[in-house]
């Protein structure tokens, strides 16, 4: 009986849409700037997906300004403040790649909001998946410094959030962001409750995601990166997915899975070397959907990292978003 009960629920959340997390004011953050990081890799996003009448089969979900407490899970109550404080002062370079304008401490916690928002959506089953179309990015913030584009880290407090608002204790993050994670490696590097999974270039920006990084203490082991040489691409990516993340993944049992998902590896990007095609991110996304699904009722989120040619990006994430709604291409 109890069996027949959670097919049920799976069947229930599979018919569920998938959610899509967005709002105008992301465009915002340094939107006068000159920078690889700008508006026009959400807006042409948005501006595809409508062309193709995507936002109509995806549920709307919400963003919000989240309580500082949950920033405060994963970044230090002082890093913090410097940020809030350095935008009401007009801004500044935190990093040499990392400028923030007057608004930008609101629209980076408008960013970590939308991920919690779509954690909510998929907790109360109001979809059954969702992604998140947001800036800044998050995956190279540290607990107390900003890097690589990113303020805050969004899957890092979402992955808290998860845990202590709704109970799951097991979170899995899958990171395919060209660039590895740092930020969201060093965040939970003794935390054995967070397995992290990063396939990135490698020797590459930050100069982190080696093998032997496997994180220490109790976390030994709950780090795992798959690095990859540049000029790698669909054969080398879908083929670490299938045979090496998905079982180690399995091992693991997540309650919740998150995808920090970078775009920036496709053969047309501007900012590294990896030759992933369209084609390649949906495969890589229906091996971790059919995890999601085998795991922990399809509970998952994808969070936009990385991704600087436009038009590749726009056309990633729809094969993408086929993907998280199991529908096949055109």
């Amino acid at each position: 009986m109890q069996g027949n009960k959670k097919k049920e629920n799976k069947k229930n959340r599979k018919s569920l849409p998938t959610g899509f997390i967005y709002h105008s004011d992301y465009l915002k953050h340094n939107a006068e700037q000159i920078h690889p990081e700008n508006k026009e890799r959400l807006s042409k996003l948005v501006e595809h997906l409508e062309k193709n009448g995507f936002l109509s089969k995806l549920k709307k979900v919400e963003p919000y300004i989240p309580s500082i407490k949950w920033l405060e899970k994963v970044h230090t109550p002082e890093y913090v403040r410097k940020i809030e404080e350095v935008c009401r002062n007009g801004g500044a370079m935190l990093d040499p790649d990392t400028p923030v304008g007057p608004e930008s401490y609101q629209i980076a916690l408008l960013a970590v909001g939308g991920v919690m928002a779509a954690v909510d959506a998929v907790m109360n089953k109001e979809v059954k998946n969702a992604f998140c179309a947001l800036r800044p990015p998050g995956h190279h913030a540290e607990k107390d410094k900003a890097m690589g584009f990113c303020i805050f880290n969004n899957v890092a407090v979402a992955s808290r959030y998860v845990q202590n608002k709704y109970r799951m204790k097991k979170v899995l993050i899958i990171d395919w962001d060209v660039h590895h994670g740092n930020g969201t490696q060093n965040i939970f590097w003794t935390d054995p409750s967070v397995f992290y999974v990063s396939v990135h270039q490698f020797p590459f920006y930050p100069g982190s995601g080696s093998e032997n990084e496997v994180g220490e203490g109790e976390g030994n082991g709950f780090t795992f990166n798959l690095p990859m040489f540049a000029g790698s691409g669909d054969v080398e990516y879908v083929e670490a997915f299938e045979n090496i993340i998905y079982p180690s993944a399995v091992k693991f049992d997540p309650d919740f899975v998150f995808i920090s998902a970078g775009f920036d590896a496709h053969e047309n990007d501007p900012l590294a070397q990896i030759n992933l095609t369209e084609e390649g991110y949906k495969r890589m996304t229906e091996v971790v959907t059919r995890l999601a699904d085998r795991c922990c009722d399809n509970r998952l989120v994808s969070v936009l990292e990385g991704g600087y040619n436009s038009h590749s990006l726009a056309f990633s994430v729809e094969e993408h978003l086929l993907a998280l709604m199991n529908q096949k291409s055109k």
